[in-house]
């Protein structure tokens, strides 16, 4: 059961820093249970606001809905109240209902609505496909602005009027027109999480537009730089914040950009840089090159980022 109601899940997700812990693979593709439950074990030992399980860095797209569930078990039963663990629904509609009463089973305290799955959709479908989720579930619901699931203003408004338990909007788009309309319409109803790849770059100036937090996926294996950057961000410190992007943020970026798909790739890589190797992604990712990594973990050391990385208490490594 959910420790926290949505409001007051809202009210702890938006002044913290979030992210979306990767699901390591074996050898064979398959979930791999014991390194996983070491991965939220330390990521959990920060003072972070949340972690979303079987998300897009975490290869959500990927899982099957049995995966899926027992990741964000699995999340809730290591993490053990130290931080917010969030599931993720994904698919049509009824997929995504069934991932979002499999969350609330798990112990999740809230969900990430993902878009839904291929199809195009204008803004009255988009309201009842996400109004069908929020309806399934009391815990508290985050939507996902990208890809074929742009809420508008005033989409968003009729949402948070049905469903009390409707209480964030992510964005991926950083259409500052949209942000505007978004934030002015609905105000302190929702809060507003900067989902944008690679969200450090964006964080400063998204700030202004209501924006404060957003999900660090470098947060997986440099967790100090990016807490860090956080609060850099959260108290406006302009020289900090572009002293920590050009030492790690931008050439980070320049890597990624290199091959499509490397946004979890060069997550999964940075875990082996900083010896915390979570495994291989699974197709259509591909992982990183053998000089992509070279050049990644080249840059870590660098750069000064990396992390305390001796093994967890346990670690079969």
């Amino acid at each position: 059961m959910a420790t926290y109601a949505p409001q007051e899940l809202a009210t702890v997700l938006k002044d913290g820093l979030l992210s979306f812990p990767v699901t390591p693979f074996t050898g064979h593709g398959e979930v791999d249970e014991a390194r996983y439950r070491e991965h939220i074990d330390w990521q959990s030992s920060f003072d972070i606001g949340g972690l979303f399980a079987a998300g897009g860095t975490g290869e959500g797209f990927s899982l099957t809905p049995e995966e899926s569930a027992r990741v964000v078990r699995l999340a809730v039963e290591t993490a053990a109240g130290r931080t917010p663990v969030l599931g993720s629904a994904g698919g049509n509609t009824a997929q995504a209902i069934q991932h979002a009463r499999a969350a609330q089973d798990a112990g999740a305290e809230g969900l990430l609505l993902l878009p839904p799955y291929l199809t195009e959709c204008d803004q009255d479908g988009l309201l009842e496909h996400a109004s069908a989720v929020c309806a399934s579930t009391s815990l508290g619901v985050i939507v996902y602005n990208r890809g074929n699931a742009v809420y508008s203003a005033h989409t968003v408004a009729r949402l948070a009027e049905r469903h009390a338990n409707f209480i964030g909007f992510k964005d991926a788009l950083g259409d500052i027109e949209q942000l505007a309309r978004v934030h002015t319409l609905n105000g302190d109803r929702l809060f507003y999480l900067g989902g944008l790849p690679t969200a450090e770059t964006f964080a400063l100036p998204l700030l202004q537009l209501g924006m404060s937090t957003y999900s660090s996926a470098m947060y997986n294996f440099v967790p100090e730089f990016a807490l860090a950057f956080y609060q850099d961000v959260r108290r406006l410190d302009h020289a900090a914040v572009t002293e920590k992007l050009g030492r790690f943020v931008l050439p980070y970026l320049d890597i990624r950009d290199r091959t499509k798909g490397y946004g979890v790739s060069i997550v999964k890589g940075g875990l082996k840089a900083v010896g915390r190797d979570l495994g291989s992604v699974r197709p259509p990712l591909q992982d990183l090159a053998a000089q992509d990594l070279a050049d990644l973990t080249t840059l870590i050391k660098s750069a000064d980022v990396h992390p305390d990385a001796r093994p967890a208490e346990g670690d079969h490594r």
